[in-house]
């Protein structure tokens, strides 16, 4: 059970550490730095959704034989689905994020310090739920996934996070906020992560026979996440280099720590 809470707590304590970051830095993050932290992330991610996600569901579904693919392609698609809904209907990240400042602007400064804090919330359900599934099935017992394949999955979500609170408190901090009250929102944007992941504990006994379907869901929802907003804003204005190394790194990091630590 300590490990579970440990292993729930960890994302959430990533976005909170990379939120302080407004305590140490000037008010905008240097793009380099930004690009650098937003390709790192994004390999993280994908790192994360390959081997701690797609690959578990299809090893759940080996009775399925040469269609053991089949829950992971279903879920899959779900997950990049639903955040295409979620896009519709909640504004994107980096556009909130470079909204225009001034008396011309249609968002005021508590309304798009608002909207940004509520739609990287909702962007975080996803990686809170892929938390609670992999330690759901590693509660339920069984050899698909074990405490260090779901240890591994928290640790990566959680070095995603921390660029992630700094990204996101950085440009509340640029808008004038006080550094106290961007950490404050930066820390809670990553709140929703343990708390959906509880949810998806407590929900064991209905979800278990779809767990590979679920897990492929958020792996679907991660991959989506990092196409549609991470790797466009670090690769703007066609500098892609420091993303591209940034990717890279993240990708091998969390490849090593899921293979080493499974």
């Amino acid at each position: 059970m300590q490990i579970t809470i440990f292993g729930l707590l960890i994302p959430f304590l990533g976005t909170a550490l990379g939120s302080t970051m407004v305590f140490f830095m000037k008010r905008e993050m240097n793009d380099s730095v930004q690009r650098a932290l937003l390709g790192f992330a994004a390999g993280v991610m994908i790192a994360a959704s390959v081997w701690s996600l797609l690959i578990p569901a299809m090893d759940m579904s080996g009775e399925l034989g040469r269609l053991a693919f089949l829950p992971a392609l279903i879920g899959f698609a779900l997950g990049v689905a639903f955040l295409f809904l979620l896009d519709k209907i909640t504004p994107h990240l980096h556009a909130m994020a470079q909204t225009p400042e001034g008396p011309k602007s249609s968002v005021s400064k508590i309304s798009r310090t608002m909207m940004l804090v509520f739609a990287v919330t909702l962007h975080n359900i996803p990686e809170g739920m892929a938390v609670g599934v992999v330690f759901a099935s590693f509660l339920a017992g069984g050899s698909a996934i074990s405490s260090a394949d779901a240890l591994a999955l928290s640790l990566g979500i959680a070095i995603q996070n921390f660029p992630e609170g700094a990204i996101i408190s950085m440009p509340l901090r640029s808008e004038g906020n006080r550094r106290a009250k961007a950490f404050f929102y930066g820390t809670l944007s990553g709140a929703v992560e343990p708390v959906a992941a509880i949810i998806t504990i407590l929900l064991t006994s209905l979800i278990l026979p779809f767990l590979p379907y679920l897990l492929a869901f958020a792996a679907g929802a991660m991959v989506y996440v990092v196409i549609e907003e991470l790797i466009p804003e670090a690769t703007r204005e066609e500098k892609t280099d420091i993303c591209t190394l940034g990717f890279a790194f993240g990708f091998a990091l969390m490849m090593v720590l899921d293979v080493a630590l499974g």
